[in-house]
């Protein structure tokens, strides 16, 4: 059998939930089928690390495509004669983007619906690419995969997808997330200059995961309450953050506030385990792959109530209505000050993590593949 992979998203040192899904569960396809010979599908010259074994044949195809027109190009042309030349069998695409001008067979795995519901901030045509062409991805795809039941019942009700066409396969967690002794976190807080006690934010940056009511209920928590807590965000900022920025800019508590930026996973997941909390306020999300970072770093989570986190935090975390400040704030304090509630949380968190594992991943999306694999 012959799979071509769409590998758009494996970029050295750049791999964010996407990203990360693709390289966790591809690393570990390849090496257990090796007879099967995997086609890497690059827009770009490609890092040779990802050429995970030698039943890998890596091709970069035509021009990168991250631009609405580019993507149309891409997909309906560069990558459909590509498919043609290497007598593929079946394409998987990662991010769930097909070609519509294909015979071969298609399994997408599409993460999310954000778009169709609240805006990504991105630009407005990207906005009405992704609303013209996932739907009709999604009608094209011979199986999708998705990494939520929310996700699952979205694309149910919002493209009358057939709920035999869908299988749910949940994200992994990586083991370098994982708790950290009293003596590791002395002196890991002590290296980073973090002596204080802080809560965490880590993801990237942009208006959908609703930064700005973090900051507005962290300096509401600061001006209530007799804290030295900090707030440490750990991620890269993405797009259209003006907002952000200029209530950044005023706040009274800004000096208690740190933007690290990107981090490696090693250096994360440090900074992650030392954390009095992990704040994660996004307005919507398909998995929430943070949450369960921060369960196996054995860190209590505060997340919204909204689509998917609620099914993924699994009753272990503090909730609060993405919208209201006062909501998050408040449980910002109830964390703090109900410290038995809280390692209940912990320990709840501990054992909801050990149930994602990437290996088991990585086979629930190969049985998906396996259900339209040609005679």
């Amino acid at each position: 059998m012959r799979i071509a992979v769409n590998t758009r998203l494996l970029q050295k040192d750049n791999l964010e939930g996407i990203g990360r899904f693709t390289f966790e569960t591809l690393k570990r396809m390849v090496l257990s089928y090796p007879e099967v010979e995997f086609i890497f599908c690059f827009d770009r010259p490609f890092d040779t690390t990802f050429v995970f074994a030698k039943n890998v044949k890596p091709i970069v195809i035509g021009f990168p495509a991250r631009h609405p027109f580019l993507y149309y190009l891409w997909f309906e042309y560069a990558l459909p004669k590509a498919l043609k030349k290497h007598n593929v069998d079946i394409l998987l695409s990662p991010d769930g983007y097909l070609p519509l001008k294909t015979s071969v067979k298609t399994v997408a795995v599409i993460h999310d619906l954000a778009f169709e519901h609240y805006s990504n901030g991105v630009s407005w045509l990207t906005q009405k690419y992704y609303q013209h062409f996932f739907p009709l991805f999604a009608q094209k795809a011979n199986k999708i995969v998705t990494v939520s039941e929310f996700s699952k019942q979205d694309l149910i009700k919002t493209y009358g997808i057939s709920a035999s066409k869908i299988d749910v396969v949940y994200n992994g967690v990586s083991s370098v997330f994982r708790p950290l002794s009293l003596i590791d976190k002395f002196e890991i807080k002590s290296k980073l200059n973090l002596q204080k006690g802080y809560f965490l934010y880590h993801g990237s940056i942009h208006p959908r995961k609703n930064i700005i009511t973090l900051l507005k209920a962290f300096e509401l928590f600061k001006n209530r309450n007799k804290t030295n807590h900090q707030l440490i965000l750990v991620g890269r900022k993405a797009w259209k953050n003006k907002e952000l920025d200029v209530f950044y800019e005023q706040m009274k508590y800004k000096n208690e506030v740190h933007f690290l930026g990107k981090q490696s996973d090693e250096k994360l997941a440090q900074v992650l385990a030392c954390a009095d909390a992990s704040i994660y306020p996004s307005y919507f999300e398909g998995f929430g792959l943070p949450i369960i970072e921060a369960f196996a770093c054995g860190v209590p989570v505060i997340t919204s109530k909204n689509t998917s986190m609620e099914e993924i935090a699994n009753g272990a975390a503090y909730l609060f209505d993405a919208s209201n400040l006062e909501d998050l704030a408040k449980q910002m304090l109830t964390l703090i000050q109900n410290p038995s509630k809280t390692e209940e949380n912990v320990q709840q968190g501990l054992k909801i993590a050990g149930q994602y594992n990437w290996d088991d991943v990585a086979q629930k999306l190969w049985d998906s593949i396996l259900k339209i694999k040609p005679c």
